[in-house]
Formats: structure tokens, sequence, C-alpha cells
């Protein structure tokens, strides 16, 4: 009796449709299983797509040290850097201190013009000061900017990278790492396969 009413109520819920533009249909979900043989109506295998490996969504930041950054194409880069979508440049500064209109004259004048820039100052929180001169000086070109941490930064750019919007990202390595047990953990896994025989 249940089944039957479930049945009922899913034939009713396929009669619903929404508009999706002329001559085409979009059907509106209930949450009801159509089909109630499975619960999962594909080959029975799921998908896991981590976006920051795919080269195919631009450049992505998938790593950093104290001494610079890796990148999803197997690219270690020393230094402070400068991403863009499809290109790495290195950026001339040491310390966050050494951010100034001089440094950031790159970022206005490039070509698709950028709407995001993300400046990652290494493991300091940036400072209320600091953030508003960034910010002044790339108001003047209408270029957004956000600074933080560059673990913050990193992962802010290739999630609006994975977008594709026009973002860039300007960061310093940060001075000091921390870590938790996941790292301790892969690096164990890692030694332990150096070390093991066929």
């Amino acid at each position: 009796m249940i089944a039957q009413t479930l049945r009922s109520i899913a034939q009713r819920s396929r009669s619903l449709l929404l508009p999706n533009g002329p001559g085409s249909c979009r059907k509106l979900h209930t949450g009801l299983a159509v089909n109630f043989s499975k619960a999962y109506d594909y080959d029975g295998k799921t998908k896991v797509s981590i976006f920051n490996t795919e080269t195919d969504l631009g450049l992505m930041i998938t790593g950093y040290s104290q001494y610079g950054f890796r990148l999803n194409n197997d690219m270690v880069l020393i230094g402070p850097i400068s991403v863009f979508p499809r290109s790495v440049l290195s950026w001339n500064v040491d310390t966050y201190e050494d951010i100034n209109e001089e440094s950031l004259s790159l970022f206005p004048i490039m070509d698709p013009k950028i709407d995001v820039l993300i400046i990652g100052i290494g493991d300091q929180s940036p400072t209320p000061t600091l953030s508003k001169r960034i910010v002044e000086f790339m108001k003047k070109y209408k270029i957004n900017v956000e600074v933080l941490r560059t673990e913050q930064a990193c992962a802010t750019f290739n999630f609006l990278n994975a977008e594709s919007r026009m973002v860039a990202c300007a960061l310093i390595p940060p001075l000091h790492l921390s870590y938790n047990e996941n790292d301790i953990l892969q690096t164990k896994l890692k030694q332990k396969e150096l070390y093991e025989t066929d």
C-alpha cells in the first residue's frame, strides 16, 4: 500500500515541469526515488574529482613550504610568486613590508584585466594598515583585493580559478609551517613506500 502511494506521488511529480528557456523544460526534483529497484542509478562507482590536480582548469597551488610553492603541473617555484590562471611569474618582494605600489604595479596593466587580486603575506595576519594601503591603491584600477595569510590565499585562488574567474594571486612563502596528524601520517606512508622492496 505504501509503495503504491509513493509510486502515484512520483508519477504526479513527473508531470510538474518548469520552463528552462524557449522550447525546453527542466524537471522538478521532489526527493522521492522514481526507480525503486536501485538506490544508485549509475555504474556503481563514485567519482571524486579533486580540482587542484586537474591542469585543464588552469594553474593551481597544490603545496607550499618556507622556500616556495608547488603547482598542479608539478612545477616547483622558489620564493615569492605571482600566479595567474595560465601563467606564473616571480614576485620581487621579500616580506609583506615590501608590498607597495611598485611591487603591485604589474597587476593593473594585465590584459585581460583581472577582477580579483589575492595577496598571501606569509604566516602573519594582515594588519588593517597594510590591507587599507593595498586596497586604496588597487581601488584606483577597479581591482578587488583580498589580503590573507598564504595558506588561505592559496585556497581562495584555487577556488576562484576553478570557477574561471579573472583572478591573480601574489604569494609570499610562510616563515613557519603548521602541520596536523594527517600530514604526519602521509609522511610516514611515503617513507614506508620508499623503503619497501618487491
